[in-house]
């Protein structure tokens, strides 16, 4: 009888978390800021981005200086990826490169820092 009980508890607690786990969109839309200044900015912010697992596409758009992204929330994260692109020399909304990695960028690269 006990046994019965906690297989039945086991196959709920599986079952929510399978639930769960299906919420989260397989095509999510993402955009936050990203600093830089030019197109090599642009090819190198979208190469980090799109090294993430999960990361569908990105698209960095130079005038307004905002990433937008389809990705797999199921793989992959804002924070993630943001990781990524600060390890690739450029700023984000909430991860800042380190200097070390920002001063590898190209001089034309090299936007002014806050």
């Amino acid at each position: 009888m006990m046994k019965n009980i906690i297989v039945v508890m086991l196959l709920s607690f599986v079952g929510f978390t399978a639930q769960a786990q299906n919420m989260k969109n397989k095509n999510a839309k993402v955009e936050f800021h990203v600093s830089g200044n030019c197109e090599m900015c642009k090819k190198r912010i979208e190469k980090a981005a799109l090294s993430v697992p999960g990361v569908k596409s990105a698209d960095w758009h130079m005038d307004c200086g905002t990433l937008y992204l389809i990705v797999n929330e199921q793989k992959t994260d804002g924070s993630t990826i943001q990781k990524s692109i600060a390890k690739a020399g450029h700023d984000t909304d909430e991860i800042k490169a380190l200097k070390e990695d920002y001063d590898k960028l190209h001089t034309c690269c090299q936007y002014e820092r806050k």
